[in-house]
């Protein structure tokens, strides 16, 4: 992919109209707020600090997750360029093994519920809204025979993935699907791990404002001066990370789950997050 694709892309997919599932999810925001946190210091300090420890223990947790699966949807084809059956049930096997390490280690009831709601968004958003639609006018002469054959892989994969979320044959989880989602459309993975980050914090900023706790010009402002240094602070820190659940890369050596490997690094975060039904008024479902 030129750079010029790749940049679109990140357009299209840092749009906030999307239809992800985001809107439905304050990743623990609301549970923060309810218990009286947010009140301890003033409003952008006490958003700027939420964000920061939300993005360092998610950055932990799920990008190691967003590399192997990545690793594993973008490697399909990459030998000889042509994808049966077989590489695609074995990649869709990779994934399961992904979504059930995730499983296991999401401790709270409502962080597993909004990461299945959000991460099979992303995989109707691809079949529906990105996969190329089978009419005349968008095909184009620069179109090879070996990209379109690619992309009904991509589009193959993501509809067999989605069939089997339903069946409950397995979890579905948004890091997962978000790098099915990116490696489907050809972006890299440094790329894809970035946005993931700047979504999640954003998505935050997002629940502030609807909340109340932040206006939306405070909101924009924290996105433009703190949000960038967080973001790339976490995707330098968690680079190296992986789950070790799938065959390793020839780069990767010495893999240690303690020091290599996925962990949630912010308790408090994880109790209030649990909480969140308890509440007697919602404002998001999870």
């Amino acid at each position: 992919m030129d750079d010029d694709t790749e940049a679109f892309v990140l357009l299209l997919l840092a749009d906030s109209s999307l239809p992800t599932g985001s809107f439905v999810a304050s990743a623990g925001l609301e549970s923060y707020v309810a218990h009286g946190f947010a009140s301890s210091a003033p409003p952008l300090h006490s958003a700027t600090n939420f964000i920061r420890d939300s993005l360092a223990s998610y950055a932990r947790s799920a990008l190691p997750f967003v590399h192997d699966a990545h690793r594993v949807v973008a490697s399909l084809g990459s030998r000889n360029g042509t994808v049966h059956d077989s590489d695609i049930a074995q990649a869709i096997e990779h994934l399961r093994t992904l979504d059930d390490l995730y499983e296991s280690m999401t401790l709270n009831h409502v962080a597993r519920r909004a990461s299945k709601t959000q991460g099979v968004a992303l995989l109707t958003l691809y079949s529906k809204g990105f996969s190329k639609p089978s009419l005349s006018q968008f095909t184009t002469a620069q179109d090879s025979t070996q990209e379109e054959k690619h992309a009904a892989a991509m589009l193959k994969l993501v509809d067999r993935y989605k069939l089997a979320i339903r069946r409950e044959e397995t979890q579905g989880h948004l890091p997962t699907c978000w790098a099915v989602l990116t490696a489907a459309l050809g972006l890299s993975l440094e790329r894809s791990r970035f946005l993931h980050l700047f979504l999640h914090a954003r998505s935050l900023l997002s629940a502030s404002v609807r909340l109340n706790t932040l206006g939306p010009y405070a909101a924009q402002q924290l996105l433009l001066h703190a949000v960038r240094p967080l973001v790339q602070a976490e995707a330098n820190n968690c680079k190296a990370l992986r789950t070790g659940c799938i065959d390793p890369s020839p780069n990767d050596f010495n893999f240690d789950d303690t020091v290599h490997g996925p962990a949630v690094t912010w308790p408090l975060g994880e109790i209030l997050a649990a909480r969140h039904d308890l509440q007697h008024s919602r404002i998001f479902n999870s």
